[in-house]
């Protein structure tokens, strides 16, 4: 049976915490940033998490778990 890929696009977007939580970066932050507010660009600097509804998906495409 051959081995199982890890898309090759999840494992650049996402990263696994030591708690067992996935890291991702905010959206919005790449272009047309000058009519976000200073403030609106700081908080999406910030690590966000992936939602437990989407867990599943992300953890298939990183061949994390079963």
């Amino acid at each position: 049976m051959a081995k199982v890929k890890t898309n090759s696009s999840a494992k650049k977007r996402f990263k696994l915490t030591g708690t067992g939580k996935i890291a991702r970066k905010s959206a919005f932050k790449s272009h047309i940033l000058t009519k976000k507010t200073t403030k609106q660009k700081r908080n999406l600097t910030q690590t966000a998490y992936v939602h437990e509804a989407d867990m599943g998906n992300v953890k298939r495409m990183l061949c994390i778990g079963k």
